[in-house]
């Protein structure tokens, strides 16, 4: 092993935030999964769906990261990208970046609110999604049509801030259609399992950012209380399946140490079968979990509400569109 010089170090550190461009300096994995299996009856040709999460647009994540990611993504020629919030990074100062960065979308695209985006202002977050092309789904359904195939989408608006509301999200949802949810929070998914969604696809974890040692399962499960850390969770051949995207971006710090926890773009072929193609990983063993008390969820949900109304105080109350 070469020994670490302060050169090399530094060379790692600006690697690691971005700062010196090119694919072998922050590389972006691609992983490859089949759906849930009943989507093999439901339709008539495969979906190729791409999921991307938690951009986090912004000062710690250069834009040639992010760019990169969806260049990748469309590489692969996807009916559709389903998005899984976490867009802007704690400001409203990179919404420009943000819209021009989702105009590169070359398919379809449908998503969800994550906690930076309503702590940065939900309502101008989801404006710039509606101009760049992306529909949002704030505790709602929709029905798409992808190459003659329909898909039902359901959306959860963010949990972590208070804003998720399965009962309204679920309403009037067919149960003869394949159909698909996103959560920013993948917790969400056992209640969404239990209404009939197989599929959910979720974000905010970032995979731990490092995973050497297992340093994200002591700080995402055993500390922060995640279930679901990163992957493949569930049975595909069961009741449900989520998948916990590593993201793209970084709120903090920028660094990402390990296999698990590289940017990353996944890629599903819904209506393939489960394990007929070699996948990065199979189902895994959920972390125990802590639910957060409802004194954490009323402080939260306190946090972005504040937030909101100093947004009020500066720019006036707006409406999206």
């Amino acid at each position: 092993m070469r020994p670490i010089t302060p050169g090399r170090l530094a060379r790692w550190l600006r690697a690691q935030r971005g700062t010196e461009p090119g694919p072998s300096r922050v590389p972006i994995a691609l992983r490859s999964f089949a759906g849930h299996a009943r989507f093999m009856d439901q339709l008539g040709r495969r979906l190729r769906v791409a999921h991307l999460t938690d951009l986090h647009v912004g000062r710690v994540t250069p834009r040639w990261i992010q760019e990169g990611a969806i260049s990748l993504a469309n590489a692969q020629g996807p009916d559709l990208f389903v998005l899984t919030g976490d867009f802007v990074c704690h400001s409203q100062m990179y919404l420009e970046q943000l819209e021009e960065l989702l105009r590169g979308l070359a398919a379809p695209a449908i998503g969800v609110l994550g906690n930076h985006d309503h702590w940065s202002g939900s309502k101008e977050v989801t404006r710039v999604l509606e101009r760049a092309g992306v529909q949002v789904l704030a505790n709602a359904n929709t029905v798409l049509e992808l190459g003659g195939e329909k898909l039902q989408i359901v959306g959860l608006d963010d949990a972590y801030t208070g804003h998720a509301d399965r009962t309204r999200a679920l309403r009037g949802m067919r149960t003869d259609l394949p159909t698909i949810a996103l959560s920013h929070i993948a917790e969400e998914a056992d209640a969404l399992w239990a209404a009939g969604v197989p599929m959910v696809f979720s974000g905010h974890t970032h995979a731990g950012q490092v995973t050497l040692a297992r340093f994200h399962e002591l700080l995402l499960g055993h500390v922060a209380g995640h279930r679901y850390l990163h992957g493949l969770y569930g049975d595909r051949w069961g009741q449900g399946v989520v998948y916990v995207g590593a993201g793209i971006g970084a709120s903090v710090v920028p660094f990402r140490v390990g296999d698990r926890g590289k940017r990353e773009v996944a890629l599903f072929e819904l209506g393939a079968r489960p394990g007929e193609r070699e996948e990065h990983h199979l189902e895994q063993a959920p972390m125990r979990g802590r639910a957060p008390s409802e004194r954490k969820k009323a402080r939260r949900a306190a946090r972005a509400m504040k937030k909101r109304l100093l947004l009020d105080r500066k720019h006036g109350p707006r409406e999206p569109g």
